[in-house]
């Protein structure tokens, strides 16, 4: 998958003791999540349709 164009934000929730996510939803159709701190490394790739799933499941605890 070509990630080239993706433009990644640092989340608010990430904080400076290694907490670090960066998220891109700029790409047609996907939502793209990585560890800043490995920004090379593995990519969560999401369809549009199972991000509010996905921040849903954060925000209570089940992911």
């Amino acid at each position: 998958m070509d990630l080239s164009k993706a433009r990644w934000r640092k989340s608010s929730r990430s904080n400076d003791v290694g907490a670090c996510v960066e998220v891109a939803t700029n790409l047609p159709g996907i939502v793209a999540i990585r560890d800043s701190k490995d920004p090379d490394g593995p990519v969560l790739v999401l369809t549009r349709a199972e991000w509010p799933a996905f921040l849903a499941s954060v925000r209570d605890g089940t992911v």
